[in-house]
């Protein structure tokens, strides 16, 4: 099938390179000049493993990467909007890009005879696809949904880091329409995926998706609460999460206490849902403690780390990780960003490293901190070491370089130096 996506950022790109793997033909439309010349060129303007292997192989066969929107729309059969929506001071979710999108796409769809399906899979509040979207297309296009042009929601489930292995082998697909001829079409779209597909309404797979993160973040707050609970009483909660794992109701994952979660999704669609709460009469007491608990458990790594030198002021502080998570270089939402302009702010001598984040480190903080090559040269001198991402390389520090072999550890990385004589291991919740 002919498609096309508008956005190549994580779900934009991945959408895109995925569909291409599988044989579509795909144009990837995006308005920044530069990430277009990467894709054509085939560099991923985003790291994720695995993605650049897919542009090496696709770009100049199925896939292409272009500024067109026009050519995109009147050469595919479907139009994959992966734009962004970025939550807003209040909470709520800001959809200027969703409907400059849709505005953008039914200008083009007056001049198209043939039906056209349009499918939102960038996170929308429940309704907006149904209430939004759609009458937006209909006034500018002229046309109706459901009989000229098709309209669908497919939210995505991608885990950075690990988003090419979810697209090619998904938990569950979601496909929620109010139309069989778009369902069809659709349904032929991911005929060749070997996973569960959900039908449903519009409105529905809107709220599933936002469900399914929200209950994420609960799961991480709750587990890092039970970690702060764990740490005043000696205990290990890895080993309670252990023991709580095995129970297939709770299950293993998103149950490792650390710093917080961050990223572009789980902070903006809890506050979104908690905002789109409130405006129907709904007090969501768990949603918000969910919040709070994440504001504030980075900042115990500070607490930490002033009990152990005292004053951070002038002492030379190493931060081993700036990505939200390992395997990306995404600083959105990232706990380290907090714990740094925590450190900025106790005016700490701030050395940073992360294998991937660098060049993203550099935009948010210019020269305030100093960037290392390597994790060796990030420990040199250093009074304290705060490891703030799972980064594997981690696992295997060499301490000896630093002035004080002090270490507080967020991701349980260096747990066999809690054993090694002359080092002063402190785990977050451990």
């Amino acid at each position: 099938m002919n498609l096309s996506v508008i956005g190549s950022g994580y779900v934009g790109l991945i959408t895109a390179a995925g569909f291409a793997e599988k044989g579509h033909a795909v144009i990837c439309v995006d308005i920044v000049k530069e990430k277009v010349d990467a894709i054509n060129n085939r560099k991923a303007p985003i790291y994720e493993k695995g993605l650049d292997e897919i542009l090496q192989k696709e770009v100049g066969r199925n896939l292409r990467a272009s500024m067109d929107l026009k050519h995109a729309v009147l050469n595919s059969e479907i139009t994959f909007i992966c734009v962004g929506t970025p939550s807003l001071a209040s909470g709520a979710i800001d959809l200027s890009y969703i409907k400059e999108s849709a505005r953008q796409i039914a200008e083009i769809l007056k001049g198209k005879k043939s039906f056209h399906v349009v499918v939102v899979k960038s996170t929308v509040i429940p309704g907006t696809t149904g209430d939004v979207v759609t009458p937006l297309i209909e006034k500018t296009s002229g046309k109706k949904a459901g009989v000229d042009f098709g309209i669908a929601m497919n939210p995505e489930f991608l885990r950075e880091g690990l988003a090419v292995e979810d697209f090619r082998k998904p938990d569950r697909i979601v496909i929620g329409n109010s139309d069989a001829r778009t369902m069809e079409v659709l349904e032929k779209l991911y005929s060749d995926f070997n996973s569960p597909v959900v039908k449903t309404d519009i409105k529905t797979a809107e709220m599933i998706k936002y469900a399914s993160n929200a209950f994420l973040a609960a799961k991480i707050s709750f587990i890092n609460e039970i970690g702060n609970i764990c740490k005043k009483l000696g205990i290990d909660v890895y080993k309670v999460s252990e023991g709580m794992g095995l129970d297939h109701r709770i299950g293993p994952h998103f149950l490792r206490a650390g710093p917080g979660f961050g990223g572009s999704c789980f902070p903006k669609d809890v506050k979104s849902l908690i905002h789109q709460s409130k405006e129907v009469g709904v007090n969501p007491l768990i949603l918000e403690a969910v919040m709070e608990v994440n504001k504030k458990q980075p900042l115990r790594v500070i607490d930490l780390a002033k009990r152990k030198t005292g004053s951070l002021k002038g002492k030379r502080v190493a931060v081993l990780g700036l990505a939200f998570k390992g395997d990306t270089d995404d600083m959105r939402e990232s706990p380290a960003i907090v714990i740094v302009n925590a450190l900025l702010k106790e005016k700490a001598i701030v050395v940073a490293y992360d294998p991937k984040a660098m060049d993203n480190a550099r935009k948010i903080y210019s020269s305030k901190i100093t960037y290392a090559k390597t994790s060796q040269e990030c420990l040199k001198n250093a009074d304290i070491a705060l490891i703030a991402t799972e980064w594997k390389e981690f696992k295997n520090l060499d301490l000896s370089a630093m002035k004080n072999k002090t270490v507080i550890d967020a991701r349980r990385m260096l747990l066999h130096h809690n054993q090694t004589p002359g080092v002063d291991y402190e785990g977050l919740c451990w």
